[in-house]
């Protein structure tokens, strides 16, 4: 299969520099505006990714919307963003190959790296007690969806987080990963693990690169097979903030992360209503 597959919007109009509209209104606070700032979310097209592609190029970002089997939508995706230097990217979590080749693509374009968003992942849901359906093949494509593919994306792309010397990478997690509640087992010891890796990278790669977690409960879109609005809203109630968790409340997080968390890495940002009280 092709490792990268590119479409770089070129012929659209320059966005006003420094947070400004054209009649010189400041629209966002210098500490918003990431104008100039180049940012990749693995799993962009759908979800939770999708959400943050659309929060980082309203904020100013050009965005690589990383996908896996949806070209499409990534393609109408990168339609409907503000104007910008977007690409789309065909990302493998299993395939590390893949993302040297988007490392290579970005050195193409100036050879620095802002925003790493690992948004991507796999689950199924599974019952606890149900140690037969949870192979452990199946076990290990989560492992390898949710643990290793974001450890490979920042290996790949850490000579271009270097270079913008003020870089951040978050790994979207879950708090599958502190309370073992989750769609499966090896789900919840896979956030677990990318929580580790979050701490882990946060101590090693400063001061460059900052390393955040962000964790949402339960979010309304069609990453756990089977849950519908109706489950979300049931389970909110139960909450202290009884409310669903949309993707654009986990992408307002993310986007914290990058514009107003400086001091932050190694850490863990909670989305989740109060669900894990």
């Amino acid at each position: 299969m092709p490792a990268l597959s590119l479409d770089q919007v070129t012929d659209l109009p320059p966005r006003p520099a420094h947070g400004c509209d054209q009649h010189g209104d400041s629209s966002m606070s210098n500490i918003d505006n990431l104008t100039g700032r180049l940012a990749v979310v693995t799993g962009g097209s759908n979800g939770i990714g999708a959400a943050a592609v659309k929060r980082l190029a309203a904020a100013g970002a050009d965005v690589i919307i990383g996908y896996h089997s949806s070209e499409a939508r990534a393609q109408e995706l990168l339609r409907g963003l503000p104007a910008g230097r977007h690409d789309i990217a065909r990302l493998a979590l299993e395939d590390p190959a893949s993302f040297k080749a988007l490392a290579a693509h970005i050195d193409g374009r100036g050879g620095k790296l802002d925003i790493l968003v690992n948004s991507a992942g796999f689950t199924r849901a599974i019952p606890h007690h149900d140690l037969d359906t949870l192979t452990d093949d199946l076990f290990e494509q989560i492992l390898i969806a949710n643990v290793r593919g974001p450890y490979s994306a920042v290996r790949a792309l850490r000579p271009q987080l270097r270079a913008s010397g003020d870089a951040v990478v978050i790994n979207v997690s879950s708090i599958s990963g502190f309370t073992a509640s989750g769609s499966n087992v090896a789900y919840c010891a896979s956030k677990a693990a990318l929580d580790n890796i979050s701490m882990s990278l946060g101590r090693a790669l400063g001061p460059e690169i900052r390393v955040i977690s962000v964790s949402p409960g339960a979010v309304a879109t069609d990453f756990v097979p089977g849950r519908d609005r109706a489950a979300l809203e049931a389970g909110a109630k139960s909450t202290p903030l009884k409310r669903v968790v949309e993707a654009d409340d986990v992408a307002a997080a993310i986007l914290a992360c990058a514009t107003h968390l400086k001091v932050s890495t190694g850490t863990t940002i909670v989305v989740d209503g109060g669900r894990h009280l």
